[in-house]
């Protein structure tokens, strides 16, 4: 089964931590390179992009090598299971429409000198993974009460960076001000494409043709709908257009996972070659 489109295409790093993710999260074990493969196979990706990515995960941190006599296993390292746990947690607890904001709002502001050109992007991407936005220059903001203490110490930035719980006083427009703060078109768009690409194959699906795989479906789909809300700041929907198309969305992922999720359970077992961790 080759990704639904061009449009959606899964990146290998996240097709390979949404597989670890999902059946290797917590058991302490590593998978041997050649079952990888062949799902990863199954999912369209070929031997040679499957192996560069596990080379590519090892040498950013990400994976664990090790050899079990002439064959290579890979397992998790304590950087890429928090990953997993943080996406574990957006996949299936957080959800994609925040509707029971409590109105306060999180504050993070950072002054770094101008030769930390590099700090300053990784703080500025992990500042969006976790919701926030640029409200000013060197003031950024986030709906809800957004932990900020692991983003500023895993970066060293403590001295840097000061951040605050607040509210808006009367008289601030708060629709005004997200529209301002985030591109709503540009958040909005990947939750249409994800329905225009996902509704094919649940039709499919419900009809039992175009031949779709269900660990390659379960694989892909979960690796493509974190790539869409992994940008998604989560604002208040009372504060957002009428037709927020992140609801829909949400629906067909939950209705498409849940009719292949146990027969993909099932094909992993069989297929994933798994040992414990040497300690």
């Amino acid at each position: 089964m080759e990704t639904p489109s061009e449009d959606g295409a899964v990146r290998p790093q996240t097709l390979m931590l949404t597989l670890l993710g999902g059946y290797l999260l917590g058991r302490e074990a590593a998978v041997s390179a050649a079952s990888v493969i062949e799902i990863f196979g199954r999912a369209g990706v070929g031997e040679h992009a499957a192996r560069s990515t596990l080379t590519r995960m090892v040498n950013r941190g990400l994976l664990l090598r090790q050899r079990h006599g002439r064959a290579m296993y890979f397992g998790l390292t304590e950087r890429s299971e928090r990953i997993l746990t943080d996406g574990e947690t957006r996949l299936w607890k957080v959800g994609a429409v925040n509707r029971d904001w409590d109105g306060r709002w999180t504050l993070l502001g950072f002054s770094l000198p101008e030769s930390w050109q590099k700090q300053r992007h990784e703080l500025r991407s992990q500042l969006t993974w976790a919701g926030f936005g640029p409200l000013f220059n060197g003031l950024w903001v986030a709906p809800g009460r957004a932990a900020v203490e692991e983003i500023v110490g895993s970066l060293g930035l403590e001295s840097h960076v000061k951040a605050f719980h607040a509210a808006t006083l009367p008289g601030t427009d708060v629709d005004q001000m997200i529209r301002e703060t985030w591109d709503l078109e540009a958040i909005a768009a990947p939750y249409h494409a994800f329905v225009e690409r996902w509704r094919r194959v649940e039709a499919d699906l419900e009809a039992g043709t175009g031949g779709r795989d269900p660990l390659a479906v379960k694989l892909l789909l979960d690796a493509d709908w974190l790539q869409v809300i992994r940008d998604d700041p989560r604002l208040p929907l009372e504060h957002l257009p009428a037709d927020w198309p992140a609801a829909e969305a949400e629906a067909l992922f939950l209705r498409v996972d849940r009719r292949v999720d146990k027969e993909a359970a099932r094909i992993a077992e069989e297929l994933l070659d798994v040992r414990p961790l040497i300690p």
